[in-house]
């Protein structure tokens, strides 16, 4: 990386970070009004919402300035509009971690309650991980780790097609628990979702670290392995 541009990058990879910290907050906070069935804690998910939103509109505005006042190299430029595509991620984790906290709210206020198979909470966990990984690999510059990422990404779509099916059989036998059935699918659904950002982050991480982008690699029949 060019002397210009360790500044430029230095300020980029810790608002990133700082990003990173506060979706892997608000995403547990999201995850435990659910366990906890905590309406107040449910709601301060959609304050925290905000600040990931600001840091987000940040570093479109340090991207900007990156691309405006120099003229990168390769390399420079991966990292820059890497910097762009993993906050794009990062924000759209904090709205699924907004539309976890609905649902927990919601099914929190039920007069009728079952039990929230545990399952689910292993998607939790392994969603979690995922993103916690994926950003890990990025602050380390580390394609490995970032590959490890993607591998996990097929273990939890199977994990999240087996708490749907758990559900939609808890459905048949308590269709009076038809919306809280409803909602625990959505949060499922949404924890998967962590789980395909955090994959689009590894494969930016790749593509910073060895310049190769794998993007639809599966679709497309461009996998590296």
């Amino acid at each position: 990386m060019s002397r210009v541009f360790d500044s430029i990058s230095d300020d980029l990879r810790g608002g990133i970070l700082r990003m990173g910290g506060y979706c892997e907050a608000i995403l547990e906070k999201s995850i435990r009004s659910l366990n906890e069935k905590d309406v107040a804690l449910a709601e301060e998910v959609q304050a925290d919402d905000l600040d990931i939103d600001r840091l987000d509109l940040e570093i479109d505005e340090r991207v900007l300035k990156a691309l405006a006042l120099q003229a990168p190299v390769a390399s420079d430029l991966r990292m820059v509009l890497a910097a762009k595509m993993i906050a794009t991620d990062l924000e759209r984790v904090g709205d699924i971690a907004r539309n976890i906290a609905k649902s927990a709210r919601r099914i929190s206020k039920k007069d009728m309650q079952l039990p929230l198979p545990s399952t689910l909470g292993r998607l939790a966990v392994a969603s979690q991980r995922a993103l916690r990984r994926a950003l890990d690999a990025y602050t380390q510059n580390d394609a490995d780790l970032a590959r490890e990422v993607l591998r996990d990404d097929d273990v939890i779509d199977e994990q999240q097609d087996s708490v749907v099916r758990r559900l939609l059989q808890d459905l048949e036998a308590h269709p009076q628990a038809a919306s809280q059935e409803v909602d625990a699918i959505l949060v499922a659904k949404n924890l998967e979702r962590v789980a395909d950002h955090a994959t689009n982050i590894a494969e930016q991480v790749i593509l910073v670290v060895e310049a190769q982008n794998l993007k639809h690699a599966d679709k497309l029949g461009r996998g590296d392995d």
